[in-house]
């Protein structure tokens, strides 16, 4: 029979439960936003929360980007209509902007990891067809110099949050960026599609077995152009995939000539 602890919990929830308390004393929780004290790590204050932007409506079918409300069930947006990406689907959880921008700005730049479960909550629920179709899971990666000054990969950290919640494997090292590029962080459109280009990125060490004759899950923060998905996406289907879906946690929905 399993021991139980005080007030009928298993001793190791009970544990579980005295860690959490005893890191809430040392790090108090803060909204992933604004900073602000809240109630349990990895959560948003109320005001953060009521001003954050879901993307709840009805998108593009292939791109996911918002469409007016008069616009048909299985509309195509007038950028996928003019130039079709190389993904098939895109799908985000939040339009970039305000609040959504600082949590990736803290997420991406602040070490705000503890989100990651959150927004893998958040991606999930807007991607869950994307998700269910999927073989494999798979970030858009960073060049090794700047992995190396982050610390860490903000698209890996969300890829294998979304991989603990729905059970799909993640291979975090399937994709390789060659040469280190300026941020695309204050570039244009243009800037941006100059900036990224197919040639960049190559299949790792394992990404060819892994991604041959599978189904693929692209995951980043952010999706402005598509240059960087789009690339990516040619590097994966050269290398066999059937197809790319790309889910990120947030899109520009505006003018994607604009610095963000």
């Amino acid at each position: 029979m399993q021991a139980a602890g005080w007030a009928g919990k298993p001793w190791a929830g009970r544990a579980a439960g005295l860690a959490r308390r005893l890191l809430d004393l040392l790090l108090p929780p803060r909204c992933l936003a604004c900073g602000e004290l809240v109630e349990e790590q990895g959560r948003l204050c109320a005001g953060c929360w009521s001003s954050v932007g879901f993307l709840l409506g009805r998108g593009c079918r292939v791109c996911g980007l918002p469409l007016p409300p008069v616009a048909a069930e299985a509309a195509i947006c007038g950028h996928c209509q003019a130039a079709s990406p190389v993904y098939a689907r895109a799908r985000s959880a939040l339009r970039y902007g305000g609040v959504a921008r600082q949590l990736i700005l803290r997420f991406k730049h602040g070490d705000r990891t503890d989100g990651a479960t959150t927004f893998a909550r958040w991606m999930a629920r807007a991607g869950a067809e994307l998700l269910g179709d999927c073989d494999l899971i798979v970030p858009v990666p960073l060049h090794r110099w700047r992995l190396l000054q982050r610390g860490y990969n903000q698209s890996a950290v969300l890829a294998q949050a979304l991989g603990r919640r729905s059970g799909k494997p993640v291979l975090v090292d399937a994709l390789v960026k060659l040469e280190a590029t300026p941020s695309q962080q204050q570039l244009g459109a243009e800037a941006r599609r100059a900036n990224i280009r197919p040639e960049l990125f190559a299949l790792g060490r394992r990404g060819r077995a892994a991604v041959d004759g599978r189904r693929v899950l692209l995951v980043d923060d952010v999706l402005t152009t598509g240059s960087t998905t789009d690339a990516c996406a040619t590097c994966l289907i050269a290398g066999g995939a059937t197809a790319v879906d790309v889910l990120t946690l947030a899109r520009v929905a505006h003018d994607p000539s604009e610095p963000i």
